[in-house]
């Protein structure tokens, strides 16, 4: 990790040089390129005072709290200074295409994973809500990526610290008000970088209209030989479930050279006189021997072959939580649970599963006879290809999607009731709904719907037959 800082600071020097002299070579400048010169330098004056403000009060609460905070704060701190030279070569160049760019946010993007990947590696620390902070919200540098109102994206990734920082606080307040401090610093960096693109670039980011056009590469003229790139990755292993072998482009080109043979495709078939056909001559019927059933499909009727059962899984994979071929099991729980965090429930049969805390989103796909009861989502749950699933919303949901579910009841809670349900090609749903004295209403959702030509749109109805 040293080692990548040491590297990261040296880079960060010998672009600022670059940059130093990208700005010297403007010797006379006309009217409209000073006026461009003095907005440049008002957007790069706004991005310092962020620096030396919130950022560098945050170092300095993050190098007094110690440990994994400040190794944290350093890979942070680091990460805004590759974003500076990106606005500086903005400032000064073109927009150049879209691979190029791409080339050009590689370092930011690389920052990030840096970042993230920091906190994965830590999950036992003890200050795992300071990295979970900064993990989930550091994706906002990525605003330079977004064309229209980037302000909101970051805002958006402001919240997902938030998530965190008020764990923190609950922790902490009472004990270490250094602690306060940091949550406060932290937060007040994406507040100013909001207010930073709502001044300069509030529509995406905006390049130079006169400069040159940008370089594939922020690291440009670099005085040593530049490292030989990492070898590329080994091809994923296959399995049963990623992509298999395409020989779709082969059949087809058979299957053509057959249908081009025209009327001689019929030459190799064997004419059948009346004497063999069953439906004139009953005795063929009624001797056995001539039965042609498939082999495949008497062997498989004489010896059925068992479904192969799979093990049980309750994991989490990254971001995703995974609950699959759960048989008869009605004390699942997930508890330790993250705001980026999706859960997928697969082929769980005659189960109870209980989602406690806040997710993105949770699906449940082919499933019989599940209860599953949850919290918050601030996504969307969705059902889909499942039977018999009993739904109960404890906190928050914005959207419940059912799609080729048979038999599928939602109890809402009183802070889900404005939550939209989305139904297609699914029967036998109810919702539920509480009223004062604790007790559920159920409501049917229609499944049979009229439409009429109103003379100049059509008009979709529930029938009357339905409800």
């Amino acid at each position: 990790m040293e080692a990548l800082v040491e590297r990261l600071e040296q880079a960060v020097i010998r672009l600022e040089a670059v940059s130093a002299k990208l700005q010297g070579c403007s010797g006379s400048l006309s009217n409209g390129e000073i006026n461009g010169f003095n907005g440049e330098s008002q957007c790069m004056d706004a991005f310092d005072h962020l620096l030396k403000g919130p950022l560098a009060e945050y170092l300095k609460n993050s190098q007094i709290i110690g440990g994994d905070v400040a190794q944290h704060a350093e890979m942070v701190h680091n990460a805004l200074q590759v974003q500076k030279i990106f606005l500086k070569l903005a400032s000064t160049h073109q927009e150049p295409s879209q691979t190029e760019l791409a080339d050009l946010l590689r370092p930011i993007s690389e920052q990030i994973g840096q970042i993230q990947n920091f906190r994965e590696k830590n999950r036992g620390s003890h200050l795992f809500n300071h990295l979970s902070a900064v993990s989930e919200s550091i994706p906002a540098l990525g605003w330079v990526a977004v064309n229209q109102k980037p302000g909101p994206y970051v805002k958006e990734m402001n919240d997902a610290a938030i998530f965190y920082t008020n764990r923190v606080l609950k922790d902490y307040k009472d004990i270490d008000p250094c602690h306060v401090e940091w949550v406060r610093s932290y937060l007040s960096i994406w507040t100013d970088l909001q207010a930073f693109i709502k001044q300069h670039h509030t529509t995406g980011l905006v390049w130079s209209k006169t400069g040159p056009v940008a370089p594939s590469s922020l690291f440009i003229s670099e005085p040593t030989a530049p490292c030989s790139p990492p070898p590329p990755p080994p091809p994923p292993p296959f399995t049963d479930e990623g992509p298999k072998p395409d020989n779709s482009a082969v059949q087809r080109s058979a299957l053509f050279a057959q249908l081009n043979q025209g009327m001689a495709i019929t030459k190799g078939l064997k004419h059948v006189g009346d004497e063999q056909k069953t439906h004139k001559n009953p005795n063929l019927r009624s001797q056995g021997g001539t039965s042609q059933a498939s082999p495949s499909k008497a062997s498989s009727s004489s010896n059925p072959i068992p479904a192969k059962k799979r093990s049980p899984v309750l994991e989490l994979e990254g971001k995703k939580w995974r609950v699959e071929h759960q048989e008869q099991v009605h004390d699942l729980v997930i508890e330790e649970t993250e705001l980026k965090q999706v859960v997928y429930v697969f082929s769980c049969n005659n189960s109870t599963l209980q989602i406690k805390g806040k997710v993105n989103s949770i699906i449940v796909d082919n499933c019989k006879k599940l209860g599953l009861v949850f919290e918050n989502v601030v996504g969307i749950f969705e059902i889909i290809n499942s039977r018999d699933i009993q739904l109960q919303v404890l906190g928050k949901v914005p959207t419940i999607s059912v799609n080729k579910t048979e038999g599928c009841h939602i109890y809402l809670s009183k802070e889900s009731l404005n939550c939209e349900i989305v139904s297609a090609k699914s029967s036998e749903m109810n919702i539920l709904v509480p009223q004062e004295d604790d007790d559920y209403r159920e409501f049917p959702v229609p499944e049979q719907f009229k439409t009429v030509w109103d003379g100049s749109k059509l008009v979709t109805e529930p029938s009357e037959i339905t409800g």
